[in-house]
């Protein structure tokens, strides 16, 4: 089923779907469904390159006195 690209051809109190909100917290919070921004995708990218670069630079290994040198 089709939605009309015209919002005046859309029945009476429909709301379109990306206006379209959820209550949580008795109405304290309200979210809506959306894209992602881009900078915040941008931002979870670095995030997951800069963990990726600690966990091979920075690990610690086995721990103090654990080290299996011969």
């Amino acid at each position: 089923m089709n939605e009309p690209d015209d919002p005046a051809a859309a029945p009476p109190g429909h709301v379109p779907h990306h206006e379209q909100t959820e209550g949580f917290g008795g109405g304290h919070i309200r979210a809506r469904h959306g894209r992602v921004n881009r900078w915040l995708l941008v931002v979870y990218a670095a995030l997951f390159a800069w963990g990726v670069y600690y966990a091979i630079y920075y690990w610690g290994g086995l721990g103090p006195g654990l080290d299996l040198t011969l």
